[in-house]
């Protein structure tokens, strides 16, 4: 019985095909636009949190200045500049921390025979290459002797080595920064972009005391990252750091620090909770569409009643019961709704994959969101289908024969 109902609701449907079609479109737009905006919100959480561990997991960022901005590239206002000697006391007296590592950058013009490039030239140590996580894809590390020295050796990024040497190895060439000649003993593996749309691989490390020495002409350190042991609550160790940078720089209690410290961890985390609430808030949106393809059913629903209250009349007439007239324009709504789910969710899902390949994020199939949807779609068309049903049960059979 139930299915010569869904028969006789499908050849309802196809008797009115442009219709039909019409009438799911809301709902195929509906279900695609909540999986396609879910998804790609996914991806995009995905996506900034790689991005930003890849700048070092459990690390904090040491700047000097008051913070004005907040977030990982926040501006600060002037202060005095560290210098080697708050490196050490951190190393010697900072407890939980991995590596301590300093940093001093500016830009310079990169130039190796015909070729030049515009890059980023950072003064570091090899505690750099551990706050960072970052592994070396050809080459070595600075040997003690060239740190204590400042010799004028330097690790290339994979976007200086591309645009310099190009497919030629540069391991044990020479290039030129400002006036100082310098031999490349290692290349970066590469990172890419990040979030923040600035290229990773586009830097040159050489050893702080030669970039103090030779590139900015001073002992400053710009900025000091700490690595935070697993296990250890990076707040401690930011409270302790705190602690030790305001006696070295002798600030009075009840002054505001003349430095800030940055969480890395606690900044993934409020990213996270950030883009995760802009897509439910997107995903919330798309669903309204769901609601307005309901409303769609439910008004094509009443005009085929209108349309069939003699054909209807006929089958009460001859003996139908009310729940069976009930049973069948109920069911022929809920089979509209499940195609428009049915074809809303390939819809989104090849929206989300196009969208993935274009912005480049990964593409996080979510079988949650799916189901949902899906399950959603059926239920608007049985809530706004149940009203025409109801009132085509309900129709008198005397009354139904007489319609024209």
């Amino acid at each position: 019985m139930v299915w010569e109902t869904v028969k006789l609701a499908m050849q309802a449907s196809l008797r009115n095909a442009l219709r039909s079609f019409l009438t799911l479109l809301g709902i195929v737009i509906g279900v695609g636009a909540v999986i396609a905006m879910v998804t790609i919100g996914n991806g995009t959480t995905a996506k900034v949190t790689e991005d930003l561990e890849k700048l070092g997991a459990n690390l904090l960022v040491i700047r000097p200045g008051q913070s004005r901005l907040r977030g990982p590239g926040g501006a600060s206002t002037a202060a005095k500049a560290f210098d080697l000697s708050d490196v050490e006391a951190l190393r010697q007296q900072l407890y939980g921390a991995q590596a301590v590592s300093p940093l001093a950058a500016g830009v310079a013009t990169a130039v190796y025979g015909a070729e030049n490039w515009n890059t980023t030239v950072m003064g570091v140590d090899n505690a750099y290459f551990t706050v960072q996580e970052w592994q070396l894809g050809l080459g070595r590390q600075f040997l003690p002797g060239e740190l204590r020295a400042g010799r004028a050796v330097c690790v290339i990024g994979q976007t200086v080595k591309s645009e310099l040497f190009g497919a030629a190895n540069p391991i044990g060439a020479r290039i030129r920064l400002k006036k100082m000649s310098c031999e490349v003993i290692g290349i970066l593996e590469a990172k890419g972009q990040s979030s923040f749309g600035t290229d990773q691989d586009d830097r040159i490390l050489i050893p702080l005391r030669a970039f103090q020495r030779r590139i900015a002409g001073n002992t400053d350190v710009g900025n000091i990252f700490v690595a935070v042991k697993d296990g250890v609550d990076s707040v401690k160790v930011q409270v302790n750091v705190e602690r030790i940078l305001r006696e070295r720089r002798n600030v009075s209690p009840g002054e505001e620090d003349d430095f800030f410290v940055r969480d890395m961890r606690q900044i993934v985390e409020t990213l996270t909770a950030t883009t995760t609430l802009l897509t439910g808030l997107l995903g919330a949106v798309a669903a309204v569409s769901l609601l307005v393809g309901g409303i769609g059913i439910m008004n094509i629903m009443l005009v085929s009643v209108t349309e069939r209250t003699r054909e209807i009349g006929i089958r009460l007439a001859i003996g139908a019961l009310e729940s069976q007239v009930l049973m069948q324009f109920l069911i022929e709504a809920a089979v509209l709704s499940l195609f428009g789910g049915l074809i809303g969710i390939l819809l989104g899902l090849g929206l989300a994959a196009a969208a993935s390949a274009g912005l480049n994020i990964p593409f996080i199939l979510d079988p949650t969101i799916i189901a949902v949807a899906f399950l959603f779609s059926a239920l608007i068309g049985v809530v706004f289908g149940y009203f025409p049903a109801r009132r085509a049960a309900q129709l008198d059979p005397i009354d139904a024969l007489r319609h024209e």
